[in-house]
Protein backbone atom coordinates (compact mmCIF):
# COMPACT_ATOMS: atom_id res chain seq x y z
CA UNK A 1 0.00 0.00 0.00
CA UNK A 2 0.97 3.69 -0.60
CA UNK A 3 1.68 6.16 2.52
CA UNK A 4 -1.75 7.33 3.49
CA UNK A 5 -3.28 10.75 3.03
CA UNK A 6 -4.23 12.04 6.27
CA UNK A 7 -5.72 15.22 8.19
CA UNK A 8 -3.26 15.93 11.36
CA UNK A 9 -5.16 17.66 14.25
CA UNK A 10 -3.57 19.01 17.39
CA UNK A 11 -3.85 21.83 20.10
CA UNK A 12 -2.08 24.92 19.16
CA UNK A 13 1.74 23.89 19.86
CA UNK A 14 1.38 21.02 21.66
CA UNK A 15 4.14 19.64 23.24
CA UNK A 16 2.60 16.37 22.21
CA UNK A 17 1.40 17.10 18.91
CA UNK A 18 4.88 18.49 17.99
CA UNK A 19 7.09 15.51 19.24
CA UNK A 20 4.24 13.43 17.19
CA UNK A 21 4.84 15.62 14.05
CA UNK A 22 8.25 14.78 14.31
CA UNK A 23 7.91 11.66 14.67
CA UNK A 24 5.95 10.75 11.46
CA UNK A 25 7.72 13.17 9.60
CA UNK A 26 10.88 11.22 10.18
CA UNK A 27 9.21 8.24 8.18
CA UNK A 28 8.00 10.69 5.20
CA UNK A 29 4.17 10.89 6.65
CA UNK A 30 3.33 14.37 5.63
CA UNK A 31 -0.08 15.29 6.42
CA UNK A 32 -2.31 16.62 3.78
CA UNK A 33 -3.54 19.36 6.30
CA UNK A 34 -2.53 20.12 9.85
CA UNK A 35 -5.79 21.49 11.71
CA UNK A 36 -4.63 23.40 14.84
CA UNK A 37 -7.31 24.47 18.13
CA UNK A 38 -6.04 27.99 18.77
CA UNK A 39 -8.19 28.14 22.37
CA UNK A 40 -7.98 28.71 25.88
CA UNK A 41 -8.07 25.48 26.89
CA UNK A 42 -5.98 24.21 24.23
CA UNK A 43 -3.68 27.07 26.15
CA UNK A 44 -4.29 25.59 29.34
CA UNK A 45 -3.59 22.17 28.46
CA UNK A 46 -0.59 22.94 26.56
CA UNK A 47 0.74 24.33 29.56
CA UNK A 48 0.08 21.66 32.05
CA UNK A 49 1.78 19.03 30.16
CA UNK A 50 5.16 21.65 29.36
CA UNK A 51 4.66 21.55 33.52
CA UNK A 52 4.63 17.67 33.43
CA UNK A 53 7.79 16.93 31.20
CA UNK A 54 9.90 20.10 32.62
CA UNK A 55 13.35 19.67 32.74
CA UNK A 56 13.00 17.00 29.05
CA UNK A 57 13.53 18.51 25.83
CA UNK A 58 10.87 19.48 23.37
CA UNK A 59 10.49 18.80 19.73
CA UNK A 60 10.63 22.10 17.05
CA UNK A 61 7.35 24.01 16.77
CA UNK A 62 4.77 22.94 14.28
CA UNK A 63 5.40 25.97 12.60
CA UNK A 64 9.25 25.27 12.21
CA UNK A 65 8.40 21.80 11.49
CA UNK A 66 6.21 23.05 8.43
CA UNK A 67 8.64 25.56 7.69
CA UNK A 68 11.42 23.29 6.92
CA UNK A 69 8.91 21.00 4.87
CA UNK A 70 8.12 24.31 2.86
CA UNK A 71 11.74 24.85 2.38
CA UNK A 72 12.50 21.38 0.87
CA UNK A 73 9.28 22.27 -1.61
CA UNK A 74 6.67 20.67 0.53
CA UNK A 75 3.86 22.84 1.20
CA UNK A 76 1.46 22.10 3.72
CA UNK A 77 -1.82 23.69 4.53
CA UNK A 78 -2.03 25.12 8.36
CA UNK A 79 -5.59 25.74 9.48
CA UNK A 80 -6.44 27.59 13.01
CA UNK A 81 -9.62 26.61 14.69
CA UNK A 82 -11.42 27.45 18.04
CA UNK A 83 -12.45 24.34 18.25
CA UNK A 84 -12.28 20.93 16.81
CA UNK A 85 -15.24 19.95 15.94
CA UNK A 86 -17.15 18.85 13.01
CA UNK A 87 -18.79 22.46 12.34
CA UNK A 88 -15.19 24.18 12.20
CA UNK A 89 -13.31 21.18 10.61
CA UNK A 90 -15.57 19.92 8.04
CA UNK A 91 -15.14 23.31 5.61
CA UNK A 92 -11.90 22.12 5.42
CA UNK A 93 -11.50 18.38 4.52
CA UNK A 94 -15.40 17.97 3.63
CA UNK A 95 -13.82 18.12 0.19
CA UNK A 96 -10.33 16.37 0.71
CA UNK A 97 -10.57 12.33 0.15
CA UNK A 98 -8.49 10.94 3.31
CA UNK A 99 -7.53 7.77 4.11
CA UNK A 100 -6.81 8.71 7.77
CA UNK A 101 -7.33 11.25 10.56
CA UNK A 102 -4.45 11.77 13.10
CA UNK A 103 -4.97 13.14 16.35
CA UNK A 104 -1.74 14.57 17.69
CA UNK A 105 -3.31 15.37 21.01
CA UNK A 106 -6.90 17.10 21.17
CA UNK A 107 -9.83 17.05 23.58
CA UNK A 108 -12.37 14.80 22.76
CA UNK A 109 -13.62 14.58 19.81
CA UNK A 110 -16.94 12.95 18.08
CA UNK A 111 -19.33 13.17 15.59
CA UNK A 112 -18.70 13.53 11.57
CA UNK A 113 -15.11 14.14 11.84
CA UNK A 114 -14.86 10.49 13.04
CA UNK A 115 -16.80 8.58 10.01
CA UNK A 116 -15.41 10.70 7.61
CA UNK A 117 -11.62 9.18 6.61
CA UNK A 118 -11.99 6.01 4.69
CA UNK A 119 -9.82 3.81 6.92
CA UNK A 120 -10.28 5.84 9.96
CA UNK A 121 -9.06 8.19 12.93
CA UNK A 122 -6.08 7.17 15.00
CA UNK A 123 -4.65 8.23 18.46
CA UNK A 124 -1.55 7.30 20.78
CA UNK A 125 -2.49 7.76 23.94
CA UNK A 126 0.27 8.35 26.95
CA UNK A 127 -1.02 4.84 29.01
CA UNK A 128 -2.03 1.60 28.83
CA UNK A 129 -5.23 0.64 27.36
CA UNK A 130 -7.33 -0.40 28.15
CA UNK A 131 -6.19 -0.29 32.01
CA UNK A 132 -5.53 3.74 32.00
CA UNK A 133 -8.35 5.69 29.92
CA UNK A 134 -8.77 9.16 30.00
CA UNK A 135 -6.50 12.41 31.61
CA UNK A 136 -3.09 12.16 33.47
CA UNK A 137 -2.27 8.60 33.15
CA UNK A 138 1.18 8.00 34.24
CA UNK A 139 -0.18 10.17 37.39
CA UNK A 140 -2.98 7.41 37.42
CA UNK A 141 -0.73 4.30 36.84
CA UNK A 142 2.04 5.12 39.50
CA UNK A 143 -1.05 5.45 41.96
CA UNK A 144 -3.01 2.44 41.11
CA UNK A 145 0.27 0.51 40.17
CA UNK A 146 -0.91 -0.12 36.71
CA UNK A 147 2.60 -0.99 33.89
CA UNK A 148 3.33 2.39 32.47
CA UNK A 149 2.96 2.86 28.45
CA UNK A 150 1.40 4.05 25.53
CA UNK A 151 -1.35 3.07 23.03
CA UNK A 152 -2.48 3.48 19.63
CA UNK A 153 -6.61 3.15 18.47
CA UNK A 154 -9.14 3.71 16.80
CA UNK A 155 -11.32 6.49 18.00
CA UNK A 156 -14.83 6.10 18.38
CA UNK A 157 -17.64 7.81 20.45
CA UNK A 158 -16.14 6.89 23.54
CA UNK A 159 -13.18 7.82 25.75
CA UNK A 160 -10.09 6.03 24.66
CA UNK A 161 -12.39 2.93 24.01
CA UNK A 162 -11.65 2.29 20.53
CA UNK A 163 -9.62 -1.11 18.89
CA UNK A 164 -6.26 -0.91 19.65
CA UNK A 165 -3.55 -1.18 17.05
CA UNK A 166 -0.40 -1.09 19.50
CA UNK A 167 0.81 -1.20 23.10
CA UNK A 168 3.82 -1.28 24.34
CA UNK A 169 4.85 -1.04 28.24
CA UNK A 170 7.90 1.46 29.34
CA UNK A 171 10.39 0.20 31.53
CA UNK A 172 10.68 2.41 34.53
CA UNK A 173 13.81 2.24 36.40
CA UNK A 174 14.51 3.46 40.40
CA UNK A 175 15.27 7.12 40.52
CA UNK A 176 12.56 8.00 37.79
CA UNK A 177 10.27 11.34 38.38
CA UNK A 178 6.81 11.92 37.38
CA UNK A 179 8.43 14.12 34.98
CA UNK A 180 10.38 11.78 32.78
CA UNK A 181 7.46 9.54 33.60
CA UNK A 182 5.07 11.98 31.95
CA UNK A 183 8.22 12.23 28.84
CA UNK A 184 8.71 9.04 28.06
CA UNK A 185 4.46 8.32 27.23
CA UNK A 186 4.83 11.09 25.22
CA UNK A 187 7.49 10.06 23.22
CA UNK A 188 6.72 6.57 23.12
CA UNK A 189 3.15 7.73 22.08
CA UNK A 190 4.41 9.23 19.12
CA UNK A 191 7.19 6.99 18.13
CA UNK A 192 4.12 3.86 18.70
CA UNK A 193 1.80 6.55 15.34
CA UNK A 194 4.61 6.36 13.03
CA UNK A 195 5.16 2.64 13.40
CA UNK A 196 1.27 2.41 12.84
CA UNK A 197 1.79 4.95 10.03
CA UNK A 198 4.60 2.28 8.82
CA UNK A 199 1.95 -0.78 9.62
CA UNK A 200 -0.89 0.91 7.46
CA UNK A 201 1.73 1.50 4.76
CA UNK A 202 2.72 -2.27 4.65
CA UNK A 203 -1.03 -3.39 4.75
CA UNK A 204 -0.73 -4.85 8.41
CA UNK A 205 -3.99 -3.14 9.97
CA UNK A 206 -6.24 -6.02 9.50
CA UNK A 207 -4.19 -8.65 11.34
CA UNK A 208 -3.13 -5.93 14.34
CA UNK A 209 -6.58 -4.39 15.36
CA UNK A 210 -8.20 -5.74 17.76
CA UNK A 211 -10.77 -5.14 20.89
CA UNK A 212 -9.51 -3.58 24.46
CA UNK A 213 -11.37 -5.53 26.55
CA UNK A 214 -12.95 -4.11 29.77
CA UNK A 215 -11.35 -2.23 32.65
CA UNK A 216 -11.46 -2.88 36.38
CA UNK A 217 -10.70 0.92 36.75
CA UNK A 218 -12.60 3.88 35.63
CA UNK A 219 -12.05 6.36 32.72
CA UNK A 220 -9.87 8.76 34.61
CA UNK A 221 -10.06 12.47 35.00
CA UNK A 222 -7.07 14.99 35.91
CA UNK A 223 -4.87 14.11 38.78
CA UNK A 224 -6.07 16.62 41.66
CA UNK A 225 -2.61 17.67 43.82
CA UNK A 226 -3.41 14.96 46.65
CA UNK A 227 -2.74 12.31 44.17
CA UNK A 228 0.11 13.75 42.30
CA UNK A 229 1.32 14.39 45.95
CA UNK A 230 1.27 10.41 46.85
CA UNK A 231 2.52 9.89 43.32
CA UNK A 232 5.94 11.90 43.71
CA UNK A 233 5.97 10.18 47.23
CA UNK A 234 5.54 6.53 45.94
CA UNK A 235 8.52 7.48 43.14
CA UNK A 236 10.34 9.28 45.95
CA UNK A 237 10.17 6.05 48.27
CA UNK A 238 10.14 3.62 45.14
CA UNK A 239 7.43 1.87 46.15
CA UNK A 240 5.63 1.93 42.95
CA UNK A 241 5.14 -1.91 41.73
CA UNK A 242 6.69 -2.34 38.43
CA UNK A 243 10.43 -1.15 38.63
CA UNK A 244 12.43 -3.66 36.25
CA UNK A 245 15.70 -3.12 38.53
Amino acid sequence: MAKPRFAYLLLKEHPYGREMLSQILSEGFIPAIVITEDSAIGDEEREKFLKRIEGNPIAPTIEAQLAELAESGVNVPHIEVPIHNSEQVMPHIGDMPLDLIVFGGTRIIRGDILDHPDDGVINSHPGLLPDCRGSASPAWSVYHDIPIGSSTHFCDNGIDTGELLMRREIPVKRGMNYEDLCYETLVLAGVLMKEALMAYEAGKWDEMRRPQGDSEHPTFRNAPEEVLEAVAEKLRDQTYAHYVD
